[in-house]
């Protein structure tokens, strides 16, 4: 992204400012400190003279160290190091007499000796502040990072360490290396859908009082689409959420992943896509089923994901983050990029400022009494700043110390917006400053491309997008775990019960089992009760004839929704369940897909085990006005999805009863759906929230307005950002559909990128090889720097899992 020049100028303006203000109270400071230092006249002066006497004094000292210190430091080139330090603080001292001297009047007076302590002070305190605010700027950070990369290179002992500083644009080949294939850098935009980020590289509509339209929102994606690159939408699976996703990009296979969280029969373990070692089996798994290491295998680095992708450079990787060793932390990445002042202070800087901006958006939130709205307090807005500013600062350094190495690979994920999208809305004014800050990022890993060693190309990507509403508890006032237990007949929170969902669904529980109906009187309080405790369960009054299938009277178990950002429970329903021993449903939330399994049971129960067992369940769910479908499977049928007013699709056949509750789900649904029975662990009830298409909208089974994790909406709608130099993802311009294709797609990009190098090598070294007769290496050459930011050393995948 090109700055304007006002604002460059404004910027450099703002930053000189800054630090006279600070040379100024450093001298104000001093002259009440030491004695040997005034800056009034003998007969004394008022506060304001006295305060431009400082200004006036610490300008010209700035302005003459600005002009003359380099000169001096050119002529002295010759003297001796120890010698030159010595005459630092006298020069030093020299140039403050001067400046001292040209103040009018003659106010500014100081003894030599002390001039020389003075000018060093003010010197340390300009040096601090210009340092500190040269963190904030991208352009002198990613300069330093290039100047830190090129002192390791050089500390390396590698011979002919090229001068990177002179490399070409990003997109040109490296002059010193044409036979190199071009590196690949992949940037995985968390959660911004194929919709939203074509919105966002679009102009916008001037404001009241301008007559031009507004810069996109992400400048510097918006000059690449249609010039140098080409943006192409892709469908993810029926789980639209990252650990599906990108184990699917990154190894090549997300068989047998239902849901962000799920309950494994076979094992009893419940399983969470960012618990660690739910991730760690979760990639033996797919490597296994791939026959394959990753994406990343050969000289790649894998930086802020779930998955290694068969990498051996880590940094932030999740499925590694249990193991123990000094090289294979996952912490790693954060030690490495903290041990530096620098890093430090820009990423605390812009901390504080995040958490201070979430606290102000979300009090305007509520002032304004935005719907819908969740709960924003707490500990949530460091866990923002964590996931805005901490990753992103991290993983960002962490890339472009993986450029600076000259590395084949390099996958990342940047999860800003995802996280801040979740409790703010996906098209809502914080997420527009959040899409502007990544765009900032990409534009700074671009120009460290241009240091170097190769060249490289960038392809950006999501695994998913995100779909607003409101939640279901909001909307219905119950959870899917309420509906779960009055649709089996079970005691319900009473809140659950005033509502009419709620109501509707335990009548429809009583009937199906044959018991007395309710009706307001029996549920009022006789006169003289004691006033119901609010917190009290409703329970089913009257008597209880016995039913044909007694429904289990377990309570129900749920994991309680949780944003995937923040850290998983030690302790999970399911473990504590295992503990009890007792059995009874589970329900889990993925966004707007929830799980309803039986433990009790070791297999996949069927339809008409389910109907034996409860009844009244399935009507119950299907009938909800939340609820857009259900999966089960038949014992006569296979497959099939349930509807509200008795529809069904039967996946197998394709038969359907009725209008397919599919249909607004848009083509491929029944696909994705089909698909996803076939996993060893799905659950015995799938459920998928309702989704409306003239509003958009679904409503999450978890504390969220923007959501994903099923089906409905932009979630299923990714992107490909790839540049146009590349084999479009699809030979037939069909629609890119899965992850799996996905990683095909990669995988292929980076093959082309070798095969070019390849053929180039051949076509340079052939004609040498018959003149000089000589065989010829045509091996690839192999960087072996160490860069910037290498966090970790080589890691050897553990074989053992």
């Amino acid at each position: 992204m090109q700055w304007p020049r006002w604002k460059t100028v404004g910027g450099t303006l703002l930053r000189v400012t800054v630090v006279w203000a600070v040379s100024t109270l450093t001298m104000l400071a001093l002259a009440g400190i030491l004695p040997d230092f005034r800056l009034q006249s003998a007969d004394g002066d008022s506060t304001t003279r006295i305060a431009v006497t400082a200004a006036s004094g610490a300008g010209a000292f700035g302005v003459l160290s600005a002009l003359v210190w380099p000169a001096l430091v050119r002529a002295l080139l010759l003297v001796p190091a120890f010698v030159l330090g010595l005459l630092v603080f006298f020069l030093n001292g020299s140039l403050l007499l001067v400046a001292l001297s040209l103040i009018p009047d003659g106010r500014g007076q100081v003894e030599p000796e002390t001039a020389v302590v003075v000018a060093a002070v003010m010197s340390a305190a300009s040096s601090a502040t210009s340092t500190a605010l040269a963190v904030r700027d991208d352009g002198a950070y990613r300069r330093r990072l290039a100047r830190l990369a090129y002192r390791r290179h050089r500390r390396g002992g590698l011979p002919g360490a090229p001068p990177w500083r002179g490399r070409p644009a990003a997109g040109r080949a490296h002059p010193g290396a044409p036979d190199t294939a071009p590196g690949t850098v992949f940037l995985q935009l968390d959660g911004v859908g194929h919709d939203l980020l074509r919105a966002a590289l679009r102009e916008r509509p001037a404001t009241r009082g301008r007559a031009r339209p507004r810069p996109p929102l992400m400048e510097t994606l918006a000059a690449w689409e249609g010039t140098t690159h080409t943006l192409t939408r892709w469908r993810t699976d029926w789980s639209s959420q990252t650990g599906a996703s990108q184990l699917g990009i990154l190894h090549g296979s997300n068989e047998d992943v239902p849901a962000f969280r799920w309950y494994e029969k076979d094992t009893g373990e419940l399983m969470i896509s960012n618990r660690p070692t739910s991730a760690a089996e979760l990639q033996r798994r797919a490597a296994a089923r791939a026959g394959h290491p990753g994406l990343l295998a050969e000289d790649g680095a894998s930086r802020g994901n779930l998955f290694t992708g068969g990498a051996d450079q880590l940094a932030l990787v999740l499925s590694v983050a249990g193991r123990r060793g000094r090289h294979n932390r996952s912490r790693a990445g954060y030690f490495a990029y903290f041990s530096d002042p620098a890093n430090a202070t820009r990423t605390a800087g812009s901390f504080v400022a995040e958490v201070c901006r979430e606290i102000g958006q979300s009090t305007r939130a509520k002032l304004r009494r935005e719907r819908p709205r969740v709960r924003r307090g707490g500990l949530y807005p460091f866990i923002r700043a964590f996931a805005t500013v901490v990753e992103r600062d991290v993983v960002v350094a962490a890339v472009i110390g993986d450029m600076l190495a000259g590395r084949g690979a390099v996958y990342a994920d940047l999860v800003a917006y995802d996280e801040v999208a979740h409790h703010s809305g996906p098209y809502s004014r914080d997420t527009h400053q959040v899409l502007r800050r990544l765009d900032r990022s990409i534009t700074l890993i671009a120009k460290a491309a241009r240091h170097a060693p190769r060249d490289y190309r960038f392809v950006l990507l999501s695994d998913h997008g995100q779909t607003p509403g409101e939640t279901f508890a909001a909307q219905y006032g119950l959870t899917l775990e309420d509906l779960v237990r009055a649709g089996c007949g079970l005691p319900v929170p009473r809140r659950a019960g005033r509502t009419r969902s709620g109501a509707e669904a335990r009548a429809a529980a009583r009937v199906a089992l044959h018991r007395p109906e309710e009706t307001h009187e029996r549920e009022q309080a006789p006169a003289g009760a004691p006033p119901a405790d609010p917190d009290a369960t409703a329970t089913a009054p009257g008597p209880r004839p016995p039913a044909p299938t007694p429904p289990a009277a377990e309570p129900v178990a749920t994991l309680p929704a949780t944003d995937p950002a923040e850290p998983p429970a030690t302790t999970t329903p399911a473990e504590s369940q295992r503990r009890r021993g007792r059995s009874g449903p589970l329900v889990l939330g993925s966004g707007n897909l929830g799980l309803i399994s039986f433990p009790d049971v070791p297999h996949r129960l069927t339809r008409e085990e389910i109907d034996r067992r409860h009844p009244a369940l399935l009507h119950a769910l299907a009938e909800h006005p939340g609820i857009g479908f259900l999966l089960v499977r038949s014992a006569r049928h296979g497959p099939v999805v349930l509807g509200a007013h008795g529809s069904e699709h039967h996946l197998a056949t394709g038969h359907v009863v009725g209008a397919s509750p599919l249909a607004p789900f848009g083509p491929g649904a029944a696909e994705a759906v089909l698909r996803t029975d076939g996993f060893p662990h799905v659950a015995d009830i799938m459920v998928n929230s309702a989704y409306d298409p003239r509003t958009g909208e679904v409503h999450a089974f978890e504390d969220q307005i923007g959501s994903h994790g099923g089906l409905g909406g932009d979630q299923a709608h990714a992107f490909l950002l790839w540049p146009s130099e590349l084999s479009p993802p699809t030979a037939d311009g069909t629609e890119l559909v899965g992850a799996e294709r996905v990683h095909q797609v990669l995988r292929r990009w980076l093959a082309e990128a070798e095969r070019s190098a390849s053929e180039h090598r051949s076509a340079d070294l052939l004609p040498a090889a018959e003149r000089l007769a000589e065989p010829v290496d045509e091996s690839p050459i192999t960087p072996g720097v160490t860069g910037a930011f290498s966090t970790t050393e080589p890691v050897a995948q553990d074989k053992s899992r």
